[in-house]
């Protein structure tokens, strides 16, 4: 039975990612900081799909996160067919009055631990004809005032799927999700809240998760799910990029208002 590792596994997309892989019959292994909450997760899976899940727990942000992923899976004969890098989140605000080091942490969990996770696993996932999912946002496709390194780090995550799509065409697929606004709990912040969407329309992970793994089935090389958000992605990068981020930063300093500065997470 094939194995699927999601990361950001204990809440979220992460969990309605395990929830329907195991649906298809994969075994999970669940990847995220909180035991308690990775546990719960876990143990539901096995009841409800009759499937293995196994739990590591790891925070992304820390210098030597992949090589303990990677020595966890080694422990317990794990081989990888599809790997979900979903774990992420994001800071918003003026960028010199976000907390020092918040930016850090944000892109070593959102990028370098993404990168080198593929890295480690791609050996596995080649020799599975396995898949990859990225998981960016709709604000990788453009400058995003007050979710400057957020928008910049997804930006990060569509080009590198896209480049690494191509060179393991025929042998892996790779596909990268750019959801719009999302009922998860990055919103869910004192500081920033739903005003963060930005006037986006929310959908549900369900709905997230089930069109993603229908583009994996087809090859998609990126989705972007719902209708409005899909126009949006690939209208604004036919603007001036000078022109977008200017329209962006009005918009979004007038959606924040006074709550600029936070952090959120999904």
């Amino acid at each position: 039975m094939s194995t699927a590792l999601v990361t950001g596994a204990s809440a979220g997309l992460g969990v309605e990612f395990a929830g329907q892989l195991a649906a298809r019959g994969h075994d999970v292994v669940l990847v995220a900081r909180s035991r308690a909450r990775l546990e719960e997760v876990a143990e539901r899976i096995r009841r409800e799909h009759r499937v293995r899940a196994e739990v590591v727990v790891q925070d992304l942000a820390a210098p030597d996160a992949v090589p303990n992923v990677v020595a966890a899976l080694a422990e317990r004969a794990i081989t990888v067919h599809t790997l979900v890098n979903n774990a992420g989140f994001g800071t918003a605000g003026r960028f010199e009055e976000i907390a020092d080091g918040r930016d850090r942490d944000q892109l070593m969990v959102n990028v370098v631990s993404l990168v080198a996770l593929t890295r480690a696993l791609v050996p596995q996932v080649l020799a599975e004809r396995g898949a990859i999912v990225n998981v960016a946002s709709t604000a990788g496709f453009q400058p995003t005032p007050y979710f400057a390194t957020y928008s910049a780090g997804k930006a990060f995550v569509l080009n590198f799927s896209l480049a690494l799509r191509a060179e393991l065409k025929g042998r892996a697929k790779v596909l990268c999700v750019c959801p719009g606004p999302v009922e998860t709990n990055f919103f869910d912040t004192v500081e920033v809240g739903r005003s963060a969407a930005i006037g986006g329309r929310f959908t549900t992970p369900e709905a997230v998760v089930k069109a993603s793994l229908a583009a994996l089935d087809r090859d998609r090389g990126y989705l972007v799910p719902g209708l409005l958000n899909g126009l949006n992605a690939h209208l604004t990068p036919r603007r001036p990029r000078k022109m977008v981020a200017a329209i962006a930063e009005r918009i979004t300093r007038t959606a924040l208002g006074d709550a600029l500065t936070g952090t959120v997470t999904r």
